[in-house]
């Protein structure tokens, strides 16, 4: 499809920025990665990036609004993401203990694609289109009924956006249903005036008041009312993932941290790692996708369960729902069509079907 040919396009012309080495990337954060939550006074692990050093590449550090905003909104996303996802605790005191550093791979997201409202991938990642982001491949997975985006910064250390959709005319009538009644209450969060404020970052213009939180709401934020329990059940049944869209909105889904950046040793793999949170407690997914020697490797912890708000025939209840997980990836070289090597930054279908289970209410 034409769709199709455009993410190929685009993620051809930012490949090679988007495969520079991660061990230039260690020495332009050092060790202020480990200070993952930004307390006052403190960065986060995404605006560290912007620190000059003196082991940093002359130009790594020269950003302008729009990277800089850019890199404030994806920390904090990462500090409400934290506070609610009790693994990530344990892996930063691991990560701490063997004095590695984290750097975070993507940001996952999910939507559910419908006419009526007008919703999908397109309802959020027109704010990351916005501060820089580009389309980069594309993927399908029929047999859940989601189709996928991944977006990629031109400057190869900010974090990949995987964003998904549910193609909810896919479903069963019941399920359709559930659905059409759940976002009839619809409010739009990313107005023109929003993109367009975003927009002036990048001719160099200094962010508005309010701007940061307003480009937040729609991935904080409900942006419908609380669903009926029973209709969030019924698409349960056929879709696992548009049930977890209903109760939880556009909010992260996950944060994922690449192994590749540890720099020790005793989490130099992925088995490593995935071992030491589980001898910490951490409940973690049996399988590894992706064996030995495979260019990208995969696993996550469980996904945290919370209490959500919802209606029970028209009066405010809540229940209890699983909400994210905390993913740990790891990105191998291969070598391309020309024989260069280069180190995998896309995504595989067949992973991320199994990762996308993780969220399946038990």
């Amino acid at each position: 499809s034409n769709y199709t040919t455009f993410c190929a396009r685009m993620r051809r012309n930012i490949l090679g920025a988007a495969t520079q080495s991660y061990a230039n990337l260690r020495s332009v954060i050092g060790s202020g990665a480990k200070n993952f939550s930004a307390a006052p006074g403190q960065l986060g692990p995404h605006k560290i990036l912007a620190v000059p050093g003196p082991r940093q590449s002359s130009k790594a550090h020269l950003f302008g609004p729009v990277e800089l905003f850019a890199l404030d909104f994806f920390d904090r996303l990462w500090e409400q993401y934290r506070k609610r996802v009790s693994y990530v605790r344990t892996y930063e005191d691991v990560i701490q203990k063997h004095g590695a550093t984290f750097v975070n791979d993507h940001i996952a997201l999910r939507t559910i694609a419908c006419q009526t409202p007008h919703l999908g991938i397109s309802s959020i990642s027109r704010i990351f289109e916005a501060l820089g982001f580009q389309a980069a491949e594309c993927y399908k997975f029929d047999d859940k009924h989601l189709s996928a985006t991944y977006f990629q910064h031109p400057h190869p250390h900010f974090p990949k956006l995987f964003i998904s959709e549910l193609r909810s005319w896919e479903l069963n009538q019941r399920s359709r249903g559930a659905i059409e009644r759940s976002v009839a209450s619809h409010k739009n969060l990313v107005p023109d005036s929003l993109l367009s404020d975003l927009m002036a970052l990048r001719r160099g213009a200094t962010p508005k008041p309010g701007l940061l939180e307003a480009a937040l709401a729609p991935l904080q934020q409900l942006p419908w009312a609380p669903p009926e329990l029973e209709d969030v059940k019924a698409l349960n049944e056929e879709s696992q993932y548009g049930a977890w869209v209903l109760v939880h909105g556009f909010n992260v889904n996950h944060f994922t941290a690449l192994i590749n950046s540890h720099g020790v040793a005793p989490l130099a793999s992925i088995e490593l790692t995935a071992a030491a949170l589980a001898a910490e407690g951490v409940p973690m997914k049996r399988e590894i996708e992706g064996g030995a020697g495979a260019s990208l490797r995969q696993t996550a912890t469980e996904a945290v369960v919370e209490s959500v708000a919802v209606k029970d025939k028209g009066a405010s209840a809540s229940a209890p729902w699983t909400y994210a997980y905390f993913e740990l990836a790891q990105r191998d070289p291969y070598r391309d069509a020309d024989g260069t090597e280069r180190r995998y930054e896309g995504f595989l279908s067949g992973q991320a079907t199994s990762l996308f289970d993780m969220t399946r209410h038990k």
